[in-house]
């Protein structure tokens, strides 16, 4: 059973940290394969294309983004330190603040949801999607927010990391020092693990084949087993793969290229933000 890291009283230290980003790997990659069923809809990403009768004048996304973070504001999604809203000016709790203790040190709350925003709508869902409109709007967009809000939870997770990178007695006098020089550059070499990306990027692929596989045409035997001729588990955990053996319900490479060249940076802009106010 994992532990609830934000009441630890605590920076986590980086392997509890890794496991709760291993799991939200897990999340990112079903809301991923959840949101491909639909056909991308473009539509509902322009502003103008729907008539709201509030006056809203922004995209359909937008206005349903809107009104359910309004709904979790209220019961207090936000209060918590690893959850950060993509709109502003929202109500205030309707239950009694819940107190977590101050692990981080955020005076500026860095909140990158704009950019995740974009790199979203504009790149993973034209990539995980067919081309069309299908009409189904609303199924469209209740996943697009499931994807949005754990790929921000995921990303502003990135404030646990350089807080325990932070804390560990073996970087700190040279965090502190880099923090006082503003050394954008040495920091992001300092909290940057290559080996550790590149086996993050392997097992994203394995989970993405693995994971987006179509099984409605397996062929099971009178035991309700696979028999042993499906190009299933077995051939596909190999990351490997090639196309040609694998029929998966999501693009993987694109998976993997969303944590590249994205997740990862976008992650590593979260933690150079925080190291830099972190003695403020």
């Amino acid at each position: 059973m994992s532990r609830n890291l934000l009441i630890l009283g605590a920076a986590p230290d980086l392997g509890e940290l890794r496991d709760t980003l291993v799991r939200l790997e897990d999340t990112i990659i079903f809301a991923l394969i959840e949101r491909s069923q639909f056909k991308h809809n473009s539509d509902i990403y322009k502003a103008g294309k729907m008539h709201f009768k509030d006056g809203y004048r922004g995209s359909f996304v937008s206005w349903f983004l809107k009104e359910v973070e309004h709904v979790h504001a209220k019961v207090r999604r936000y209060n918590s330190p690893d959850e950060y809203p993509f709109t502003d000016n929202l109500p205030e709790p309707v239950l009694p603040p819940l107190e977590y203790p101050p692990v981080l040190v955020d005076p500026q709350n860095i909140n990158i949801n704009d950019e995740i925003f974009n790199v979203y709508v504009n790149t993973v869902v034209p990539g995980i999607t067919s081309v069309g409109d299908d009409k189904n709007y609303g199924s469209s967009a209740t996943r697009d927010i499931e994807c949005l809000q754990a790929l921000s939870r995921r990303i502003h997770y990135g404030k646990f990391v350089a807080e325990s990178k932070f804390q560990d007695p073996k970087t700190h006098d040279e965090y502190v020092r880099l923090i006082k020089e503003k050394n954008r550059d040495r920091l992001m070499e300092l909290l940057t693990n290559t080996r550790v990306e590149e086996l993050l990027l392997k097992r994203l692929k394995a989970k993405a084949i693995i994971y987006g596989q179509d099984l409605s045409t397996a062929s099971l035997d009178a035991n309700g087993n696979i028999n042993s001729g499906c190009s299933l588990l077995a051939t596909t955990a190999s990351a490997d793969a090639s196309d040609e053996r694998v029929k998966s319900r999501v693009n993987y490479d694109l998976v993997v290229s969303l944590y590249r060249d994205y997740v990862i940076p976008l992650t590593k802009e979260v933690e150079i933000e925080y190291l830099l106010h972190r003695l403020d």
